[in-house]
């Protein structure tokens, strides 16, 4: 998407919006703002309207009024992602003209892990270039936390075109002891302000050399995993050495020696040298395969006398991995149904053994608008589930509960109400072959594999209201929502 003409024969800049979501996501774009950042358009989405009172960032869209009425979404990623469903028409038209898009947020919560993949969606389906820009959890949050991000993340990399991941626990490798919680939430913040600003000033602000919109597209898009990091440096060797902190950025894992595409940006004062532009252009060149696509620009900025600042973001670093496909957008979009449930009832529900002893008062969630409590009985008699449809397939999800929160977490499938239930192809396990009516801790690593076909006794199940949980893919999802039928209902689970 190059730039445009107006019809004067003048340029059009392109149009570049940083979308803050969740909490995280949303203090990250209002330091952005209070940071000066030219050229950008900010906008806050978040489920808690609390929050988006307190935002200095004047465009806002509250993300699932009847979800989860302005409260948040409760650290619920689930409720995240439906509440984002809800809103899909104000989040399109916040989209709107957009032409590059980057979508800030923390992983591991509800609202930025829920909901970050159906804005970053619902950008591509538009043909807007979109980059992901998210935190990962610090590591005394739990494992917990750190496999709901992970899970997040794996969402929004099918989602982007770009996708760069800061991890939070590395912010104790450039802090000092006298950091308060504050200033080093702020560092992490300025990862992602300097990344903004180096694209962004080479499209939009006059400069030495300036980037075209269809360059920056061609080096982002579909490029998977990048890193960015920019580096800042005065005296006799300023180029050089701000190219090296740019490389060696402690904030950011991995290395751009693999990395297929790459913008590099130098912004200096007036007295910055050619020689110097060439010297810092060349330190990068040396770290990166000599195949990559790289496109360079420089501007330069008075407040930066004496000092050169470089900013590199390397792209399609994870070159063997595969480059997701562009999506059509969809026709329309409306909330997913649900149902409410009244009265508590008793069904049958053979649950297929997965590799471990479910403890007594196992949550289990059914996929059709029920939320159930399952717990073992001995001589009752089940009855039928209620308030289903008399065809379909069911998702149930089972949460086995230890001492420091619900620990595992699997799913099986039920064929119709009160039919047996079959184990999925990949559910989630614990790695450790433990025994989960034991007591333990919560922090348990977790894999993908293929249970064998046994069976565990019948359950009682008390039904009440819950939200529908994960299935098909989520433009699957908003596909089925916008054709409105009876069958994409039903398959919504």
């Amino acid at each position: 998407m190059s730039d445009r003409l107006n019809t004067y024969g003048t340029a059009i800049l392109p149009r570049i919006c940083v979308v803050g979501v969740g909490g995280a996501g949303g203090n990250a774009v209002a330091n952005m703002l209070q940071g000066g950042v030219n050229g950008v358009d900010f906008i806050v989405a978040n489920t808690d309207a609390q929050a988006l009172n307190a935002s200095p960032v004047q465009r806002t869209v509250q993300l699932g009024r009847m979800v989860t009425e302005g409260l948040g979404a409760g650290a619920d990623a689930q409720a995240g992602r439906l509440a984002a469903l809800e809103s899909i028409d104000d989040i399109e038209a916040a989209l709107d003209g957009a032409h590059m898009c980057f979508i800030a947020a923390g992983m591991g919560g509800g609202t930025g892990t829920g909901a970050a993949p159906v804005i970053a969606a619902a950008a591509r389906a538009k043909g807007i270039l979109t980059v992901g820009v998210v935190t990962t959890p610090f590591g005394f949050e739990g494992r917990r936390r750190l496999a709901s991000a992970m899970s997040g993340i794996e969402e929004l990399r099918d989602e982007v075109d770009t996708l760069i991941v800061i991890p939070n626990q590395n912010l104790f490798r450039v802090i000092s002891p006298n950091t308060t919680f504050r200033e080093a939430f702020r560092l992490a913040d300025q990862v992602l302000e300097q990344g903004v600003r180096s694209i962004s000033d080479l499209i939009v602000m006059p400069g030495l050399i300036n980037l075209d919109f269809a360059d920056v597209r061609t080096v982002m898009l579909a490029m998977g995993k990048a890193m960015l990091g920019t580096g800042e440096a005065s005296g006799e060797n300023r180029a050089t050495e701000a190219a090296h902190r740019a490389i060696q950025n402690p904030l950011l894992d991995g290395a751009i020696k693999g990395a297929r595409g790459l913008i590099i940006s130098i912004t200096g004062g007036e007295d910055m040298r050619l020689m110097e532009i060439d010297e810092a252009a060349m330190r990068i060149r040396d770290e990166v395969d000599p195949e990559a696509n790289i496109i360079w620009g420089s501007a330069v900025d008075p407040m930066l006398e004496g000092r050169i600042r470089v900013s590199i973001l390397a792209t399609g670093i994870d070159s063997d991995a595969p480059k997701p496909a562009r999506h059509r957008a969809p026709a329309a979009s409306v909330a997913p149904p649900m149902e409410e449930i009244d009265s508590a009832c008793t069904c049958a529900v053979e649950e297929a053994d997965l590799g471990f002893t479910a403890p007594p008062e196992t949550a289990v969630s059914v996929t059709a608008g029920l939320a159930v409590t399952a717990f073992p009985i001995e001589d009752e008699e089940p009855a039928a589930l209620p308030a289903l449809p008399e065809t379909g397939t069911y998702h149930v999800q089972i949460s086995a509960p230890w001492e420091d929160g619900y620990a595992a977490t699997d799913t099986i499938v039920m064929t119709a109400p009160g039919a047996t239930a079959c184990a999925p192809a990949a559910p989630m396990v614990p790695e450790d072959s433990v025994i989960l009516s034991e007591p333990g801790s919560a922090d348990l690593d977790f894999h993908r594999y293929q249970p064998p076909a046994r069976t565990r006794p019948v359950t009682r199940i008390d039904a009440t209201r819950a939200l529908p949980q994960r299935g098909p893919s989520l433009l699957e999802r908003l596909s089925m929502l916008a054709r409105g039928d009876a069958d994409g209902r039903s398959r919504w689970h």
